[in-house]
C-alpha cells in the first residue's frame, strides 16, 4: 500500500492506493474518472501517513479491498496539506491529462 498527497485545482487530497506510483496508468484513469486529470503528486511514507491519521488511517485501510485500489484518506485540502512537511514528501510528479489532446487541437 502507498500513500499520496495530490495538489489539484480544488485543493490537496491524501490518498491510499495499492498502485506503486501516482503515474500508474490504471490509477491515472481512476483519478480522471473522478474529475482529477491535472495534479502535482507526492508519495508519502506510509508510516508517516499512518502516524498522522491514526485510527482514521486504520479504518480507511480496512475498506481498501483487493479490487478497490484507491481510497481517499483526506479530502479536506487544508488539513491534508498541513499534515505533511515538504521534507517528508517524495519527488513531485506533474500530471496533466488531456494535455496531448489540447496541443493537437491547437495545431489543427
Amino acid at each position: 500500500m502507498n500513500a499520496f498527497l495530490l495538489m489539484t485545482g480544488t485543493g490537496a487530497l491524501a490518498l491510499l492506493s495499492s498502485h506503486e506510483s501516482a503515474e500508474d496508468p490504471v490509477l491515472l484513469r481512476k483519478l480522471a474518472a473522478k474529475g482529477i486529470d491535472k495534479f502535482i503528486g507526492y508519495q508519502v511514507p506510509i508510516d508517516i501517513a499512518r502516524q498522522r491519521y491514526g485510527t482514521h488511517f486504520d479504518a480507511v485501510v480496512q475498506d481498501l479491498g483487493e479490487t478497490d485500489d484507491l481510497r481517499v484518506l483526506d479530502f479536506n485540502g487544508d488539513r491534508a496539506f498541513k499534515r505533511f512537511h515538504f521534507t517528508e514528501l517524495g519527488p513531485p510528479v506533474n500530471h496533466e491529462g488531456g494535455h496531448e489532446v489540447e496541443h493537437e487541437a491547437m495545431a489543427a
